[in-house]
């Protein structure tokens, strides 16, 4: 499995423009968010994404983030 090194996520207006957050979608396992770690990923959220801003009735936006580093994890 090739390194992440970049992150996508839908991100749609909540409650008012200063008001995000990321989209997700129910899979017969429960909700999953919509991001991914590759751009094809992308192309096969934004098919589902449209339905869901469709259906509610709002917009939303794909965010791009890279890596900068790494969080240690703290033990205990």
């Amino acid at each position: 499995m090739p390194k992440i090194t970049e992150m996508f996520a839908f991100v749609a207006e909540d409650k008012g423009p200063d008001d995000e957050g990321i989209m997700t979608m129910h899979t017969g396992d429960g909700w999953m968010p919509m991001v991914g770690a590759d751009v094809s990923r992308v192309g096969d959220l934004k098919v589902i994404a449209d339905r869901i801003a469709e259906k509610i009735g709002t917009s939303y936006k794909v965010l791009h983030f890279k890596l900068v580093g790494e969080l240690p994890l703290s033990e205990g």
